[in-house]
């Protein structure tokens, strides 16, 4: 990969700022795989602008596109107080991480991380009900609603949630859930094995069944990793200089076959296309932790990427468009330079591009 410039300016998270009117952050999603598309040359800085369902035309030749499986749970449940107060709890340990322990009498429990609203009203030693079969008992207290519990639950943890929880929507999307972002917010090669996500990956929401089998005609391969997202993802960045943030940890899984196949797509001159910032993180934070080589892994990592960061494994991006001053912004622009992406941005609103979760997508090739 060729150097993309940077500067001190880089540095600082008072330079990831851009304007966005609030209309054109999109409330609800559009039909799937109709979205536009901005397509971005890291070299030269030209743009296009086309629709989504032209994606192939764009990509590399015989590109290998790496995609995020997790898949997403409604993990937001409501309950009360032993007073009688309404209470808010959303899971952030991915479900296949619980371990169960039998406490006897039909019961299991597990430790777990989450978040509590509203905070204040709740105390180390309460126990919170969920209904009749799910209870949160608060352990200890953490920062900005997080706290450790317990759980306690009877049957099939995955079918409490799936039967009551709700879909945990950004902060930005103003509005309760609706049945229809069950699919909606769900990538269409989601693995029923992978759910541990309170938040999709957005950047495969744009893919079709359709579209996947005329990139298999096409010569382009697909492979896949897990990165179970959490509610960190929005956290924002609250010091001035980017370097001194301290990134959440997220637990991710890099089968051998994806080994294989970066490693086979490499070696031809093929390249790398992460499928969104959670694909891109999972391959480089996995190869940063092996000296800069893609190997098989599971286990947590803490990948924060900024401009000036020596990419390893990703050498494009499918993503959607970020918030001003946020983790995912330092990504995209480390990909690019910061100032040809804040320039890309600017037009990108100029031209009625739908921003963030439910928006339009953007090629960085």
């Amino acid at each position: 990969m060729f150097p993309i410039p940077h500067t001190d300016a880089d540095y600082l998270l008072s330079s990831y700022r851009y304007e966005l009117p609030p209309e054109r952050i999109a409330q609800h999603p559009g039909e799937r795989g109709a979205s536009r598309l901005l397509v971005l040359d890291r070299e030269s800085g030209k743009r296009v602008h086309t629709r989504f369902t032209e994606l192939t035309a764009h990509l590399p030749k015989g590109a290998l596109l790496v995609a995020n499986n997790s898949r997403v749970v409604p993990a937001r449940m409501l309950g009360q107080r032993p007073s009688g107060g309404k209470m808010e709890f959303l899971l952030l340990t991915p479900m296949p991480l619980l371990e169960g322990a039998n406490d006897g009498a039909g019961w299991s429990s597990a430790e777990a991380d989450g978040l509590l609203r509203p905070a204040k009203n709740a105390r180390i030693g309460d126990v919170l009900e969920f209904g009749d079969d799910l209870r949160v008992e608060v352990l200890a207290k953490g920062e900005f609603g997080r706290h450790r519990v317990r759980l306690h639950w009877t049957g099939d943890i995955r079918s409490i949630f799936e039967a009551r929880g709700h879909l945990p929507l950004p902060p930005y999307i103003r509005r309760e859930d609706t049945r229809e972002d069950r699919g909606a917010y769900q990538t269409v090669y989601a693995r029923e094995d992978k759910a541990g996500s309170v938040a999709a990956p957005t950047a495969g929401l744009h893919f079709t069944p359709e579209l996947r089998a005329q990139m298999a005609l096409e010569g382009f391969e697909w492979a896949e990793v897990t990165l179970h997202v959490g509610y960190g993802t929005f956290s924002p960045v609250r010091c001035e200089d980017i370097r001194e943030h301290r990134m959440h940890a997220e637990f991710v899984e890099v089968p051998v076959s994806t080994v294989d196949a970066v490693a086979r797509a490499r070696a031809e001159g093929r390249p790398v296309i992460a499928v969104g910032t959670t694909s891109a993180r999972t391959l480089e934070g996995v190869a940063g932790e092996h000296g800069g080589t893609l190997r098989a892994h599971q286990g947590w990592i803490n990948c924060f990427i900024w401009p000036g960061y020596r990419f390893h494994v990703v050498e494009g991006l499918i993503t959607n468009f970020h918030l001003p001053e946020s983790t995912l912004l330092m990504l995209v622009s480390a990909l690019t330079g910061r100032e040809r992406m804040l320039e890309t941005y600017t037009e990108a609103v100029r031209m009625g591009y739908r921003f963030f979760s439910y928006g339009d997508a953007m090629l960085i090739r």
